[in-house]
């Protein structure tokens, strides 16, 4: 393994001697440790280890160029041959659209993408859902005046703010409902917006995120994997709030509990689980495509460890009641930001 292919290595065995399910854990760019989608997925297999008793691989591709070659690899494997290969996150899906019809008999799951073969069981999740409440949230504490753990807001000027990763339709999914929820608690409110290029990258989530708060953003929300851990610290240097992304980071990255507001939590670790587990009883649901939202938990806004006793109840209570209208069908939230 060179280091452009990135690194492929043996993780997981189950209680049991001789596992009777193997599986292939193709990570998104970044790979573990980003305390955020990675890690979810990594929580996800792990349980599977723990619950079913299977043995699995990782593999931390570092560019694009790498998935196929990984897709390729765990399919074309004998010692151990994979019952299925879990591919995560959206930049998977040119590799595996080209990869899946050439090994038919080779199960795939892919999170945030959807590939149309039969072999391929794909997840998708609703982000903008639970951005909306993340923004709810932000919009209403922008005009309270709040001073908890390491932070403070400014009732006076009800500015937040957005840092995504690389700029693409998933990623402004959560743009787009976060700034449909602080519009649904103030119309007034102001959100900033910038993107890191890098999901990987915590010297420019910092940077980014600083340049906000100095311009008046009391809360930043990150969706940028581990370049999101430099949102945290630039929150904690100005003495404002951060809300986390995909894993509870105030659990995660625990260090920036007093500034982490909440986290939009998307249940990656859910999809991975399931998808072994319906290998597991043989009831694969290859060709067809999940899509898990707030109904179901598969998108949810957690309160921070630290901060949420802090949060003002009327404010869950608002945020509470956004969630059982978009539910219900009452509130719609856009997919694409008002500004294209």
């Amino acid at each position: 393994m060179t280091d452009t292919e990135g690194t492929e290595t043996a993780d997981g065995t189950s209680s049991a001697s001789a596992p009777e399910m193997n599986v292939g854990m193709i990570y998104a760019k970044g790979g573990l440790g980003d305390k955020s989608f990675n890690d979810s997925a990594n929580r996800g297999v792990k349980r599977a280890v723990e619950e079913i008793g299977v043995s699995f691989n990782n593999a931390q591709p570092e560019q694009n160029s790498d998935f196929p070659t990984f897709q390729r690899r765990f399919a074309q494997s004998s010692s151990p041959a994979y019952d299925l290969i879990c591919c995560i996150g959206f930049a998977q899906v040119s590799g595996l659209t080209e990869v899946a019809p050439n090994f038919p008999d080779q199960k795939f799951m892919l999170v945030d993408g959807v590939v149309e073969e039969s072999n391929v069981a794909s997840y998708t999740f609703k982000e903008h859902q639970g951005s909306f409440q993340v923004g709810h949230l932000a919009g209403l504490l922008t005009t309270r005046e709040m001073s908890a753990g390491a932070g403070e807001t400014d009732p006076e000027n009800t500015t937040l703010g957005f840092v995504g990763g690389e700029e693409v339709p998933l990623i402004k999914r959560f743009q787009a409902g976060y700034e449909a929820g602080v519009a649904h608690a103030n119309e007034e409110a102001n959100v900033r917006v910038a993107y890191t290029g890098s999901f990987a990258d915590p010297g420019a989530g910092k940077e980014t995120a600083v340049s906000m708060y100095e311009n008046g953003a009391d809360v930043v929300y990150h969706a940028a994997g581990g370049s999101g851990i430099g949102v945290f610290q630039a929150a904690q240097e100005q003495g404002r709030y951060a809300i986390g992304v995909d894993s509870d980071q105030s659990k995660s990255s625990s260090q920036f509990a007093d500034v982490i507001l909440a986290s939009m939590v998307k249940r990656v670790d859910n999809a991975v689980f399931t998808s072994i587990e319906n290998v597991a009883n043989e009831g694969f649901n290859g060709g067809e495509v999940t899509t898990l939202g707030l109904e179901g938990n598969g998108v949810e806004a957690v309160y921070g460890t630290e901060l949420g006793s802090a949060i003002p109840e009327e404010v869950k209570q608002a945020v509470a009641q956004s969630r059982e209208k978009i539910i219900a069908g009452e509130i719609e939230v856009p997919t694409e930001p008002s500004g294209g």
